[in-house]
């Protein structure tokens, strides 16, 4: 069981690791190797010999390995990334950057993503080392750079330079799963992933005929473009189910008594209430319009024109999705995949996923699992180049009331002390029987 001093020292990890300003601006301009040091010298502390990597300089990543107990058994990859998005200080209510411990709450951006799952990690493994601990397979511990852009400097680096140091490894846990969604009635519920939408970031070209603005011109790059991204952002995805989406809305119809027939998913959403926000996002592929570039001069028609869409696609669905994209664009613009990474599928039955659900319920036996699809991704993807399934675990006890998915990205991001002290023990229980 996690002891008195892992419970204290999670909370002064988050709060450390927030002050450590690992802002990702996507530009290549983030320094993550303070916090990876940071990070590397408390697993040294607690007797483990991390390694330091970096594709770029300052883009550090730190890996180590708990030797487990059963030699035969295949390794599990615990991850989490050291990087953060960037925060407005004027739009706070507390500096993002000062970790403030107030009222119970740990506030600063990476409170949730995810410098409270490092945290606890940290805190684990050194509760371990104190009390003679070992887990009954390998575990490998990866704190990643550049999470919050393209992974290039991060994981994408491990996996393709540096595999050897995940010999072994077949599943992996990282962030977001197994948090409270309370759903305004009562019911707590503990959705633990097992599955992400892949990421298709599209640039869209739109190539016309260059003329001043007072003439006539049918061959408008920016009217061509403007028609290409208003169909796309109009059309309808039809409802495409995964096994873990499925699961999902199974699991959650019958907690709610709803026909679990699956017949009419968009019916069955409206019946669930807000606990349809844990599913209503992965049902479909979808593509979001949010960059437009075009013209120089108000009087000057120009050649080209450009926008970049979000898109996201579900296991199994790339050639739809892209094939929606050829229509939807037409002959008019061209498309191409300005950032592309795979969807991820991961079984519900393992016996993983089944101690993950156990060791929730252990805790918070009035909360209830279920699976889940995130909508984003995370380095899993990358580290599924490996063979290693991904699942999101990373365990937070919340009050009603604290919106969890607003505080990714969001303003004033924070952790409550005691969802911390939640997820040490889980986590803490979890690894030593994983």
């Amino acid at each position: 069981m996690a002891d008195a001093q892992a419970l204290e020292e999670v909370v002064t990890f988050t709060s450390d690791l927030i002050r450590i300003d690992t802002t990702n601006r996507g530009g290549g301009d983030c320094q993550e190797r303070p916090a990876a040091e940071y990070a590397a010298a408390r697993l040294a502390e607690a007797g483990l010999e991390p390694t330091l990597l970096e594709r770029t300089p300052g883009r550090t990543n730190v890996v180590a390995r708990i030797e487990g107990t059963d030699p035969s058994a295949d390794a599990l990859l615990v991850h989490g990334h050291l990087d953060v998005v960037p925060a407005d200080a004027s739009e706070w209510s507390v500096d993002p950057f000062s970790g403030e411990v107030r009222d119970g709450v740990v506030w600063g951006r990476g409170a949730v993503d995810m410098k409270n799952m490092d945290a606890m990690i940290l805190s684990v493994v050194r509760a371990w080392a104190r009390q003679g601990v070992r887990p009954r397979r390998d575990i490998v511990i990866a704190f990643t750079a550049d999470e919050e852009a393209s992974a290039e400097d991060g994981s994408g680096f491990l996996a393709d330079r540096h595999a050897a140091l995940f010999e072994g490894c077949t599943e992996g846990i990282s962030e977001s799963g197994a948090f409270t969604f309370h759903d305004g009635s009562g019911r707590q519920i503990y959705p633990i992933s097992a599955g992400e939408r892949g990421t298709g970031w599209l640039r869209l070209t739109a190539h016309g005929r260059a003329g001043h603005g007072s003439r006539v011109n049918r061959e408008n790059a920016v009217t061509r473009l403007a028609a290409a991204i208003t169909r796309i952002g109009d059309h309808a995805w039809p409802v495409r189910l995964t096994p873990t989406v499925r699961g999902a809305l199974t699991e959650l119809a019958e907690l709610y008594g709803l026909d679990t027939s699956l017949d009419d998913v968009d019916a069955l959403l409206e019946k669930l209430g807000p606990a349809a926000k844990l599913v209503d996002a992965t049902v479909r592929n979808s593509a979001n319009p949010t960059m437009l570039e075009a013209g120089y001069k108000v009087n000057v028609i120009p050649g080209q024109a450009v926008a970049f869409v979000d898109g996201r696609f579900l296991p199994g669905q790339e050639d739809e999705f892209r094939a929606t994209l050829d229509e939807l664009t037409g002959p008019d613009v061209d498309w191409e995949f300005h950032h592309r990474e795979v969807a991820l599928q991961s079984p519900l039955d393992s016996p993983t996923y089944a101690l993950m659900r156990a060791t929730v319920e252990e805790f918070a036996p009035e909360g209830h699992t279920v699976p889940y699809c995130m909508a984003g991704g995370t380095d899993a993807k990358q580290f599924s180049r490996l063979g290693i399934t991904g699942y999101g675990f990373s365990p937070l006890k919340l009050p009603e009331g604290f919106d969890y998915s607003a505080m990714f990205h969001g303003v004033d991001e924070r952790v409550p002390v005691e969802a911390l002290h939640f997820g040490v023990r889980v986590l803490d229980r979890f690894l030593r029987n994983a």
